[in-house]
Parts: structure tokens; C-alpha cells; sequence
């Protein structure tokens, strides 16, 4: 899960990184955001849902962390909770 604050001015994920997430036995990603090169991300086996699409890139400051709890719209996100998402949604266990 990716929080991108809910903006969508650019693009937080595109083909080459969903590639390397496939390559690395990720079943898919939630990105709080937007997501570029749509095209082809619908041809690699990995499940993306984000929140809209842009075709401008990010800086890549590489600011991200990982494993700390998210705020997902006053919704905790703990590492480890289980995400299950589809087309229309996503469901949070945690």
C-alpha cells in the first residue's frame, strides 16, 4: 500500500517499477494516488488499483518509508494488515 495523500499531480507508480514488484512475487499494490503507462500495466500479472491515472512523473526524492502505520482517509493501516482489494474496492483486516 502506497499513501500518496490522495493527490494525483503526478504519478507514484508506472510499468518499470509494477515490473520489478511482479518480478518480486508481489500479488498487487494500493496506491493512494495516481499511476502512469496504464496500457501496460494492464499486461503484467500484478493487481493495481489506484485512485487515478497522470502521465507526469514523479521527482523520486525517494522520501517513501516503509513499514510504518498509514492514515488512509482516518483509517490506521498497520504493517502487516491484510489488504484485499478488487475493482470496486478495498478491504482492510486488521
Amino acid at each position: 500500500m502506497v499513501d500518496g495523500q490522495e493527490k494525483i499531480t503526478c504519478a507514484l507508480m508506472g510499468g518499470n517499477m509494477a515490473k520489478m514488484f511482479q518480478e518480486s512475487g508481489w500479488a498487487g499494490v494500493v496506491i493512494v494516488g495516481a499511476i502512469r503507462d496504464r496500457a501496460e500495466l494492464a499486461e503484467i500479472d500484478l493487481g493495481v488499483l489506484a485512485m487515478g491515472s497522470n502521465p507526469k512523473r514523479s521527482k523520486k526524492e525517494r522520501t517513501g518509508e516503509v513499514g510504518v502505520t498509514l492514515d488512509i482517509s482516518g483509517i490506521k493501516v498497520t504493517p502487516g494488515a491484510m489488504v484485499y482489494a478488487d475493482s470496486d474496492g478495498v478491504l482492510i483486516e486488521r
